[in-house]
């Protein structure tokens, strides 16, 4: 299984997380793990997920994630796990 890891930062406001998760659920991509907490008003969120079922392609949905950030005032980051893993090894 190939993971992905999603980042969602901005200010602190009702239904970031149910429309992040709303979008992954409709695009067939499996939460395994959410991180989320909020500092002096900002809301930051990480979650590992399984995209390899997913309907649209990768960077279909890092557009996507992308620019429903923007709808919500927020910044919304797909990034593949291998990423990480190469990063480790530096």
């Amino acid at each position: 299984m190939r993971k992905s890891i999603i980042t969602v930062v901005g200010k602190d406001q009702v239904g970031i997380i149910s429309k992040v998760c709303t979008y992954l659920a409709q695009c067939n991509v499996n939460i395994l793990d959410i991180s989320q907490t909020i500092v002096d008003g900002y809301f930051n969120m990480m979650m590992i997920c399984d995209a390899n079922n997913a309907k649209k392609e990768f960077l279909t949905l890092s557009e996507e994630l992308e620019a429903l950030g923007k709808s919500i005032g927020c910044i919304i980051k797909l990034q593949r796990e291998e990423i990480f893993e190469s990063m480790q090894r530096i």
